[in-house]
């Protein structure tokens, strides 16, 4: 991440990352997190006195910062203050702001079927990539950078290399997948990267994979507000409806808490509907008390 213009400071904090082995996207959240903070002030951000740190959120607050970007900042404020520039108690001056938690959107399977059929060409490269982040619940960036090698059709898994918090996981691999991946495979002959982009030599972008979604999408007559995220979202929901425990789906996403599983249950219709409401137990027994008086 170093060029001709890193300061010492900021290759300070650099190095505090890299010790912990935090991710590359995670580096450059943190680095523009800082340099905006930096701009407010007007001077070097590790001399920032508390009540400097209090009107900067102040100013995030009134010029409408949105709550995740908000966090996200303060989540970096946090690391560069305590890790890179020593002073723990700034910690003190720093607030998260909670925010509503909104439900996913979901699919449903007739959807996820209309929008596969109307994945754009040429070939099945778009249909195969969508088909992994349904089928396997994939997050885009996984998607992408699979390699050939990652899919171990003798094991019927996926190997998920560096995915979210620098973790590698097992994904499951459908009999049905694997014959799209072996048409796909047949037509294209990928070497190294499953999905190659354009050089070769690079991966499929998420660029080019969320075009090839909203193509689809459209041509399919989606109007839920679905993004490409919404395949993980309906991989879940899916197997959850299908009566999958909500350890195993844990396990199959990498979420690293199950309370960020348990929120399908939330959107799980065909398992809500199904539930029985302890009401009609409570029906059966005044049915029960009425004809006993009757009798």
């Amino acid at each position: 991440m170093k060029d001709h213009r890193t300061t010492p400071l900021r290759a300070r904090m650099i190095e505090d990352m890299r010790i912990r082995a935090m991710g590359e996207s995670a580096q450059k959240a943190h680095i523009r997190a800082i340099k905006d903070f930096a701009g407010y002030l007007g001077h070097a951000p590790d001399t920032a006195t508390p009540e400097e740190l209090r009107a900067y959120q102040l100013h995030m607050t009134d010029t409408g910062v949105s709550a995740s970007t908000f966090n996200v900042r303060i989540s970096s404020l946090r690391f560069f203050f305590s890790i890179t520039c020593g002073r723990e108690e700034m910690k003190r001056y720093m607030q998260f702001r909670s925010k509503p938690r909104k439900l996913p959107i979901v699919l449903s399977v007739e959807e996820v079927g209309d929008l596969m059929a109307a994945v754009p060409g040429p070939g099945l490269k778009y249909r195969a990539a969508l088909g992994i982040s349904y089928g396997a619940g994939l997050r885009a960036s996984e998607v992408c950078n699979l390699k050939v090698t990652d899919i171990d059709s003798d094991r019927m898994l996926i190997h998920v290399e560096d995915g979210k918090g620098s973790r590698d996981r097992k994904a499951m691999l459908s009999p049905g997948l694997l014959e799209l991946l072996r048409d796909y495979w047949r037509e294209a002959r990928p070497e190294g990267w499953l999905f190659p982009g354009k050089p070769k030599i690079n991966p499929l972008s998420l660029r080019q994979l969320n075009r090839a979604f909203t193509s689809a999408k459209h041509m399919a007559g989606i109007n839920k507000p679905a993004t490409l995220h919404t395949l993980r979202h309906s991989f879940a929901t899916h197997l959850l409806e299908a009566g999958t425990d909500v350890r195993i789906i844990q396990v199959l996403l990498g979420h690293a808490k199950l309370s960020t599983t348990a929120r399908y249950a939330h959107v799980a219709t065909k398992t809500i509907r199904s539930t029985v409401s302890p009401y009609e137990r409570l029906k059966e027994l005044q049915d029960h008390t009425l004809r006993r008086g009757l009798e």
